[in-house]
């Protein structure tokens, strides 16, 4: 159960690269450009999102978050399905925080939902994954040693160009976000030409004693309005 409730931390974030300058978000710096994504995204009702990873453990006991998909909302919701591996075996949980709780649904845990504490497990709380104070905007504020990178294509069907930024981020600030890791961290963001984030690629220790894992969050849809409710 513990990484299934690690898990939804993720809850907190590779495209054939383009050379046209076409479609790159206006900001004189990688600084200010991340604050604009910081801004949009704290003004926005919600996001749909996915979640993919490379280079996972493989740890025969406990259990490896995989990936997933689902709804963050302001000011402190979520609800998804989170992907995790359970000693080999893949097995989905379902996810819904409201109002500063959190409930998980999982076949090994019995029927119905499940209220669970994530402070217990060191995480935060995925309905903060907004949050205008400890959300993922956070990042892209703390990041160091930014620099821009090539324009790639993305969104539907690889219609929309995208520009790449890359640095830096410590434990700590990962934690403060995403509740796990050690040691600094390589972050890869991806911004559209409205100043949107699209993507958020992070590579680091997230395990342990294991190899770097790569989680990336893809930011499907902006302006998203959702009634989520305790279960």
């Amino acid at each position: 159960m513990r990484l299934v409730t690690a898990a939804l931390t993720a809850s907190l974030l590779l495209l054939p690269a383009c050379s046209s300058d076409e479609g790159k978000p206006k900001g004189e710096s990688p600084e200010q450009v991340m604050a604009t994504a910081a801004e949009k995204l704290d003004a926005t009702s919600g996001v749909d999102l996915t979640l993919t990873s490379a280079g996972l453990p493989d740890q025969g006991a406990g259990f490896v978050l995989v990936g997933g998909e689902g709804t963050a909302v302001h000011p402190d919701s979520f609800e998804g399905t989170l992907n995790v591996k359970a000693m080999g075996i893949l097995a989905d949980a379902q996810v819904i925080a409201q109002g500063g709780q959190v409930w998980i649904k999982q076949a090994l845990l019995g029927p119905g939902f499940r209220k669970v504490d994530p402070q217990e497990y060191g995480v935060p709380d995925p309905g903060r994954l907004l949050a205008a104070d400890g959300g993922v905007s956070d990042l892209l504020a703390e990041t160091s040693d930014l620099e821009e990178g090539e324009s790639v294509r993305g969104g539907e069907d690889n219609k929309e160009v995208l520009t790449e930024y890359t640095g830096v981020l410590t434990a700590e600030q990962i934690k403060a976000v995403l509740g796990m890791g050690t040691g600094d961290f390589k972050v890869r963001y991806e911004v559209d030409s409205a100043g949107l984030l699209r993507t958020v690629e992070v590579t680091g220790a997230f395990y342990a004693g294991e190899a770097p894992t790569t989680y990336t969050v893809r930011l499907v849809e902006y302006d998203v309005t959702k009634e989520i409710s305790a279960p």
